[in-house]
């Protein structure tokens, strides 16, 4: 039988904030359509302004109109009552009406907190909860990144830390949350097909691409702070990378999954700033609320390398950036070409490729025999469409997660100890960053990237 959370009421910092409105309001919305909310909860936005609860329902509508699942296709007027409002901002000194609001409908709730602000907010939003009795059993919900540089991830772990105790708290990244990410491990541990291959005996490197076709013009002002190393590399593709190099856990049970995870981050090798390639595109600069004369990159690829037994001398290809050719978000095996009896192959011909992009595709190129009397190859491949599977019920990354945290399963979101170990890994190039390249939107990015897939090359593009 599922498990039921129990009455809760869920605060939600940031909530006319951008990612709020794409990402977070239809999460919660999906959750209501599917009967995963309790049976008693309440939504609680809080925020600057001054919006009555009415005028805040009005703006979750149209967020849902925006960005979906339409109000229309669900229990729209039982949601909506269940939405309210908080004004004039939460901090140590002042905590607007958000006291008041919660009172008014707390009981005995659970309660939930997700911070949906510039991570230069976190620490205060965080000693407010402390302040004033919020903390005490309840759930906070951090959104990466998890600080911006390895001083202010450490002053913020111990704030957090002098405020909450680590079971109670919930770093997101909702690359984990996608149904295609988690299949990365079942698909390892479940078939031994793949889990005798994968090692470095068996595989060239490994490829994780995530090129994106936007820019940054919705959210240039966050995105100007932070940029493609911190927004992207130390978040996502670091996770993802350790999802795919973790040792098989003892379970699959939170504590272990994320002791995997976080175990074979501290096997990553410092990136060496000559094995990476940082760009921006071109007319970045003047997008309203980039800073003149901006050096933040929205363009990184890096060569990881993992120093340990089963992945040592394997590279990991990791390349992300806006206004690329394509969107795409993809995990590629690239196995190593046999040199015998065959003679010489065309190489990069044997992959496993995971695409990560909605309920996710699975698909393995081969080489095999050219129909006729000479003995000749083609490349061929076989994909497995996921979600064609009979009898599946995903959940988008972000309703997965806040479903997860409804139900204090905490499995899929990131530990300090791994944090910490990602901050030493990207210290050497926040230190000495390579020259920014410029790029043509719709490209690939900058062509010095080729050189890191060497002798090679990138599977998607180039």
């Amino acid at each position: 039988m599922a498990k039921t959370p129990g009455p809760t009421v869920f605060v939600l910092f940031g909530a006319t904030g951008d990612l709020a409105r794409r990402m977070v309001l239809p999460a919660f919305y999906t959750l209501a359509i599917q009967g995963l909310l309790p049976k008693e909860w309440f939504l609680i936005g809080d925020g600057r302004g001054d919006l009555s609860h009415e005028d805040f329902r009005k703006h979750v509508k149209e967020a849902l109109e925006e960005f979906g699942p339409a109000p229309s296709s669900g229990p729209w007027k039982e949601f909506a009552a269940r939405l309210r409002f908080a004004g004039g901002g939460f901090r140590t000194d002042d905590p607007g009406s958000l006291l008041e609001v919660i009172d008014s409908v707390r009981g005995q709730s659970q309660l939930v907190h997700y911070l949906a602000i510039p991570p230069s907010a976190f620490e205060e939003t965080t000693k407010a909860l402390g302040a004033y009795g919020l903390a005490a059993g309840s759930r906070v919900v951090y959104e990466k990144p998890f600080g911006t540089s390895p001083s202010m991830f450490r002053s913020l772990n111990r704030v957090v830390h002098r405020v909450f105790a680590e079971d109670q708290v919930y770093r997101i990244d909702h690359f984990l949350g996608k149904e295609a990410t988690q299949n990365l491990h079942v698909a390892r541990f479940a078939n031994e097909a793949l889990a005798a291959l994968w090692n470095g005996k068996h595989i060239e490197s490994v490829q994780i691409d995530v090129p994106e076709t936007l820019g940054v013009e919705q959210r240039a002002g966050f995105y100007d702070a932070t940029g493609a190393v911190l927004d992207m590399l130390v978040t996502h593709l670091f996770q993802v990378a350790a999802e795919v190099a973790m040792e098989p856990p003892a379970s699959l049970g939170a504590t272990d999954l994320q002791s995997a995870r976080e175990r074979v981050i501290r096997s990553f090798r410092p990136l060496d700033p000559a094995e990476v390639v940082l760009g921006q595109y071109r007319g970045y600069r003047q997008i309203p609320g980039v800073k003149r004369g901006s050096t933040t990159d929205t363009y990184v690829a890096a060569k990881l390398w993992i120093d340990n037994p089963r992945w040592r001398g394997v590279p990991f290809l990791l390349r992300t950036g806006k206004r690329l050719t394509e969107s795409r978000q993809v995990v590629s095996l690239v196995l190593k070409t046999p040199t015998h009896p065959m003679g010489e192959l065309p190489q990069q011909a044997n992959v496993v490729t995971f695409d990560l992009a909605g309920d996710g595709t699975i698909d393995l190129s081969l080489l095999v025999k050219r129909p006729g009397v000479a003995l000749g190859v083609e490349p061929a491949s076989v994909r497995l469409p996921l979600d064609e599977l009979p009898n599946g019920e995903p959940l988008p990354p972000y309703a997965r997660l806040l479903n997860d945290v409804l139900l204090g399963d905490r499995s899929l979101f990131t530990r300090p100890d791994g944090l910490s170990a990602t901050w030493k890994v990207v210290g050497p190039l926040l230190d000495d960053p390579p020259k920014l390249a410029v790029y043509a939107p719709g490209s690939w990015g900058p062509t010095a990237a080729r050189k890191l897939a060497a002798p090679h090359r990138w599977l998607l593009g180039q």
